[in-house]
């Protein structure tokens, strides 16, 4: 069983009145036809600055997030609506995921690092440095059915001084990289201006990757041995793509700043989401994976879907 700090509640911290607003599920496609749920949508907390990095554990039936600017990650849990505060140091820590030994892996602005949270409550350096230079800002960050941690490097962490620490790159490119078990890591796609959310399609075959810098949806496929083939523009957006989620049928469920979009797995934009805030992350959350978690500007933000979310390595 995973050990998470203990939660310290304040003033954002305990049960908020939930607010509501109305869901709207706007169709483009027959492909999205299927696609519906609550009335309304629901908002459980609103006291952030910019938050991301939603994560679900399925054991627990809590939802980790992180408030970047304010270096804080909060905790959700489903069942008693309370939100708290369960880290309020967290090196400006961005997006995270579930590993298949339950254990939380995160990209961290502040430190330049990918850690994770191992079962005693200690923290590990899953990378931090790319050919004896140091990252720039890991993101956001995806485990491949294999084991292997795979993370995207843009730079928004050290732009400024809001969302991290400002400072130069020190890598000649925005990566896409993947850490094996061993710890060995290897750079897999150079080519993005700002490569942000990242996710498996099924049987891990195939990774998704956002460019936030163009932006656009990347696709390619995963190789046996852990490469990619040569990456696929399959879709343009014409506004900010952030993170990503796929749902049970390989659709691709993209934060954006007008909602959450979806596309098919072909890139074709086939339904959105509208929300009043600009969507940073999501996550299929919940025993059935038909809850959307939405991390949308200052709200995390609950709407329990038709939808099933694709099974990833942590459940």
């Amino acid at each position: 069983m995973i050990r998470m700090p203990e939660a310290r509640a304040d003033k954002e911290g305990g049960r908020m009145a939930a607010e509501r607003l109305a869901a709207v599920y706007e169709s483009f496609d027959e492909r999205f036809a299927d696609v519906g749920g609550d009335r309304c949508i629901e908002c459980v907390f609103d006291g952030g600055r910019w938050l991301e990095g939603p994560a679900y554990h399925p054991a627990h039936r809590f939802v980790l997030f992180s408030d970047i600017p304010n270096e804080r990650v909060l905790r959700f849990d489903e069942r008693t609506g309370r939100v708290d505060v369960v880290d309020a140091a967290s090196g400006f820590a961005n997006g995270r995921t579930v590993d298949a030994q339950g254990r939380f892996v995160w990209c961290e602005h502040g430190g330049r690092r990918v850690a994770r949270l191992e079962h005693d409550g200690s923290t590990s350096v899953v990378a931090d440095a790319f050919n004896g230079a140091p990252l720039n800002s890991p993101n956001d960050v995806a485990v491949h059915s294999d084991g292997s941690v795979w993370f995207t490097d843009p730079t928004y962490g050290i732009m400024s001084d809001y969302e991290g620490v400002a400072a130069s790159p020190e890598q000649p490119v925005r990566g896409v990289y993947r850490v094996d078990p061993d710890g060995s890591i290897a750079l897999l796609l150079g080519e993005l201006d700002q490569p942000n959310g990242i996710a498996f399609g099924p049987d891990s075959t195939t990774v998704y990757v956002t460019d936030s810098g163009t932006p656009a949806i990347w696709r390619a496929e995963v190789r046996s041995d852990g490469s990619t083939g040569a990456p696929e523009r399959i879709a343009d957006a014409d506004v900010v793509y952030d993170g990503i989620r796929i749902d049970a049928l390989g659709r691709l469920w993209v934060a954006a700043e007008d909602g959450v979009r979806c596309h098919d797995a072909d890139g074709t934009l086939i339904g959105r989401i509208p929300l009043p805030e600009t969507v940073a992350n999501l996550e299929f959350g919940g025993p059935r994976r038909n809850i959307l978690y939405i991390t949308a500007t200052t709200s995390l933000y609950v709407l329990r879907t038709t939808v099933r979310g694709l099974a990833r390595a942590g459940g």
